[in-house]
């Protein structure tokens, strides 16, 4: 007779067929989009979601709609020019209003801002910066509605009270010195660095500077056809009521600029444009 040996606990049976899992670390759910170059998780659907709206407000703007239109003029909206003629032969407008503006006009502000903020990887802005700032619009015809306007374009102008003249590439450079003496220290030394890589320094005394543009940003749909430097005029003649400011004797400053807006900083303002802290 054949003898039966009970299994007396779940240790003592047989294994089962097992699967092995493993790790696939090559393969990050992490994503970057090279049009936003928002960093997402794909497959979450709050990330998706998120990168999927900022990403067509990055590329194409946002829309002002009737509603925001009909609120103008409790939210003080100025309109500061019409028929500007682009490079490519597009006409828009530009309209102005206090960055600190509530209702419905302020909620589609401050989630355009967010959008800037997020693709500029810029702090927001203060309560306190909001409420001694103006925000300039260019607004141009939507292509899919003709109930609406397109955001093409945005900057918003700050009070500020002072800023710091940008070195030239001389006084970045200096003068060439013997090899033989080591303790001079570079000209350099005595400047104020705001981005070593693209060798932008300044002074470092502080002048008297009325207007700071804090930021600056414009749709990639729209580039390259004038915009920027429209709403710099803009602001430069508007941002103090009755006095027109010059860029090129120094009354207007950038802060901290990416190297896009260095490049239309020196075209717009001549070398002359100041950079402040924000």
């Amino acid at each position: 007779s054949k003898t039966k040996h009970s299994l007396k606990s779940k240790e003592d049976r047989p294994p089962k067929n097992l699967t092995q899992l493993h790790f696939a670390l090559d393969s990050s759910i992490l994503r970057t989009c090279p049009f936003c170059d928002l960093t997402y998780t794909k497959g979450a659907p709050e990330d998706e979601t998120l990168h999927n709206s900022h990403c067509a407000r990055v590329q194409r703007g946002m829309q002002w709609r009737r509603d925001e239109e009909r609120a103008a003029t409790e939210a003080y909206v100025c309109e500061i020019a019409t028929s500007v003629k682009l490079k490519g032969g597009e006409l828009g407008r530009i309209i102005s209003v206090s960055a600190d503006v509530g209702g419905k006009i302020g909620t589609k502000l401050a989630t355009f801002l967010q959008t800037i903020s997020l693709h500029l990887s810029s702090p927001p802005l203060t309560r306190d910066v909001l409420r001694v700032s103006k925000i300039y619009l260019f607004l141009i015809p939507s292509k899919r509605s003709l109930s609406c306007e397109t955001i093409a374009g945005c900057v918003v102008a700050t009070h500020i009270s002072d800023a710091l003249a940008v070195a030239s590439p001389a006084e970045v450079q200096g003068s060439p010195t013997p090899s033989k003496v080591n303790s001079i220290p570079p000209p350099t030394a005595r400047l104020v660095s705001v981005d070593p890589s693209s060798g932008l320094f300044c002074r470092p005394e502080p002048l008297p500077t009325p207007m700071g543009v804090s930021r600056l940003f414009v749709p990639s749909a729209y580039q390259r056809c004038g915009i920027a430097l429209r709403l710099l005029d803009a602001a430069a003649a508007t941002f103090v009521h009755g006095c027109p400011l010059d860029p090129r004797c120094g009354e207007v400053a950038f802060t901290q600029p990416t190297a896009s807006g260095k490049a239309l900083m020196e075209k717009w303002g001549g070398g002359y444009v100041r950079i402040y802290q924000e």
